[in-house]
């Protein structure tokens, strides 16, 4: 029996999880991402958003000190 996907509403993400959906558009994979779930992306990809995701909260956590 197949998963039934369950419709992403972008505007009721929490700030992490929209930031997790900003940094897959930068990369260009947010199409893939939105159609086939995260579990479709390699581990490279994966990797790369969790390591910008860490610098763009570093880089906010700077800004407000």
């Amino acid at each position: 029996m197949p998963k039934t996907k369950k419709k992403i509403e972008l505007d009721k993400l929490s700030p992490d999880e929209l930031l997790k959906y900003e940094v897959a558009a930068e990369l260009g994979i947010f199409d893939k991402v939105m159609r086939d779930g995260w579990q479709s992306l390699t581990a490279r990809e994966t990797g790369r958003i969790g390591g910008l995701v860490a610098k763009k909260k570093k880089m906010q956590k700077d800004k407000e000190r």
